[in-house]
């Protein structure tokens, strides 16, 4: 039997992070991993690679005003805990601890491990339109060079340099099927070696069994993320106030986020919180050229667009692109005419999708991820639709365009199995709204927030169009774009003290036993309660994963 100081399951973000804190404090580490050295990073490396960041220089270089009493205010404000005596309790501990984080040493701890930002703020999840509600009161998300690649390569090589110098033993292609208790501690794991797998990475693997496995530990860490590339636990636990799960739905993680370590924990004693809450986007395309099973990826819209309901009804505010992820999710499951249908449907120009529509992704933003800022300029400055959101238009599933809003809407209907748009009722919308155009203000609250937008510098410079009638001559040909649910992040988990601890259902740490990361909520079993801000998986990744790291070394005799 294979013996360690700590055990870390799950070779993602938050595993590597603990991985780090643990090889950095001298204790030995087994990193257990169901797939192969090839998927070292787990989802985060196909990430965008946003980080929610609170009075940051780059903010302040574009005029941003931020506090950490206003991110607190607007972490509240969405996370709208309701379940304070009990599965909140850390959840909401979790929640003040990182917005700290995030607003004072969050920055140092990237740059200590090479993690830059690119100069640019973006304003994501702008919320419910009240002051006092869901979403960030100002842009809060930074995007690291190199994208997701470029936060996990640091932890990666310091992972794969504590293996060359002997504290640390990679364990790829080993699953966990088990964690072993010695007298109501964690200590060590038991589970199942698969077959080996060429397959790149991101790719579904076999799982044919080659032998069986145990090793021991005075602590294991379980880093094994969320239930994302799961639709049978998405759809267990669908919470009713979001009405019925799609009929269908677009896949935005690979297949190995299957949730098996969080009933893992379970089963050793570990308490299970907030299953009901999950982040789950609307704006899902079919990936044209797909790595994982329904593999789906995000448009990242900017605020001009019409969203159309599946019956070509204009959605109401909040449900406006970028603002509102839940309420527009809510809308359009819970509304009983929709619940059939599992798509809508985002209307614009071409002057719209050059300067709006990014898509989320390490392989979909090439230039971010290459770390090469002459190739950013180049790219981004050039004007025109961006090279990897031109190759959806041409060979993706879900555009079409035309020149007028009726043949638009006759190759809309082609694309559903039946004709559900009539041509005059999205015309007709579409004219009204082109109609609040004209003057400076408006008492379209869509339109409002498209000069709101405007007003931010960095907004105005890359990610919002001048305000224009969509059926305005020169504005290029009218698109339409058919947008799906698309499975993404837990928001519930393992409930952890704030040293990452594990605990039981009496609320006691289960001896030896940490979670960090989305196996954890990031945080507490909840760090998010209903809502994300975005920017901040990645930094719960770092966060909930550095505080088991530590906690874990300082437990060890």
């Amino acid at each position: 039997m294979d013996k360690c100081d700590v055990i870390v399951v799950g070779a993602g973000l938050a595993g590597l992070v603990a991985a780090h804190e643990l090889t950095s404090r001298g204790r030995s580490v087994t990193l257990v991993e169901q797939e192969s050295e090839a998927n070292l990073g787990g989802q985060a490396w196909w990430s965008f690679g946003g980080l929610f960041l609170v009075g940051s220089p780059e903010q302040r270089r574009l005029r941003v005003r931020d506090s950490l009493e206003l991110a607190w205010s607007d972490w509240q404000g969405s996370a709208q805990f309701d379940r304070l005596s009990d599965q909140d309790s850390w959840a909401v501990r979790w929640a003040r601890a990182y917005v700290e984080f995030a607003a004072t040493e969050k920055r140092s701890y990237l740059a200590g491990h090479g993690i830059t930002l690119t100069p640019t703020v973006g304003w994501a999840e702008r919320g419910d339109l009240r002051a006092g509600g869901h979403g960030n009161s100002v842009p809060r998300f930074h995007v690291a060079w190199g994208c997701g690649t470029g936060v996990v390569a640091p932890f990666a090589a310091s992972a794969r340099r504590a293996a060359a110098e002997g504290r640390l033993t990679f364990r790829f292609r080993h699953r966990v099927d088990e964690i072993v208790l010695a007298g109501g501690a964690a200590a060590g794991v038991r589970g199942t070696v698969l077959a080996p797998d060429a397959a790149p990475r991101g790719v579904a693997s076999n799982r044919d069994a080659a032998g069986e496995f145990t090793l021991e530990a005075q602590a294991v860490v379980v880093t094994t993320g969320g239930i994302g590339g799961n639709h049978d636990l998405v759809r267990q636990y669908w919470p009713p106030s979001l009405g019925t799960p799609p009929p269908t739905m677009v896949t935005g993680v690979p297949a190995y986020v299957d949730g098996r370590g969080i009933d893992i924990a379970a089963a050793a004693g570990a308490r299970v919180v907030n299953r009901d809450r999950m982040w789950h986007y609307t704006e899902g395309l079919h990936n044209w050229d797909p790595v994982w099973p329904g593999h789906g990826i995000r448009i990242l819209p900017g605020p001009s667009s019409v969203w159309l309901d599946a019956l070509g009804r204009r959605l109401p505010a909040p449900c406006f692109p970028g603002y509102d992820t839940i309420s527009t999710l809510r809308y359009l499951r819970a509304t009983p005419d929709l619940a059939p249908y599992d798509h809508s449907w985002l209307v614009l120009t071409e002057r719209i999708l050059a300067k709006e529509f990014a898509l989320s992704g390490s392989e979909q933003n090439p230039d971010i991820t290459s770390g090469s800022k002459a190739q950013v300029l180049r790219t981004r400055l050039a004007g025109g639709v961006p090279g990897p959101v031109e190759a959806f238009r041409r060979q993706g599933a879900d555009f079409v365009e035309a020149a007028t809003i009726e043949e638009l809407t006759e190759r809309m209907n082609a694309l559903t199995k039946e004709p559900l748009l009539d041509a005059a009722l999205v015309r007709a919308q579409v004219e009204a709204r082109d109609a609040q155009i004209a003057n400076r203000y408006s008492k379209d609250a869509q339109v409002q927030g498209i000069r709101n937008s405007r007003a931010f510098l960095g907004d105005r410079l890359t990610r919002t169009a001048r305000p224009h009638r969509l059926l305005e001559p020169g504005s290029g040909p009218l698109i339409g774009v058919k947008v799906h649910v698309l499975t993404r992040k837990t928001l519930g988990g393992i409930q952890t003290d704030l040293d990452s601890r594990a605990l039981g259902p009496d609320g006691q740490p289960v001896p030896g036993l940490y979670a960090a990361g989305e196996a954890a909520g990031f945080g507490g079993g909840g760090v998010h309660g209903y809502n994300a801000l975005e920017g901040t998986f990645l930094g719960g990744c770092l966060f909930s994963g550095r505080a088991a790291g530590r906690a874990a070394a300082g437990s060890i005799a």
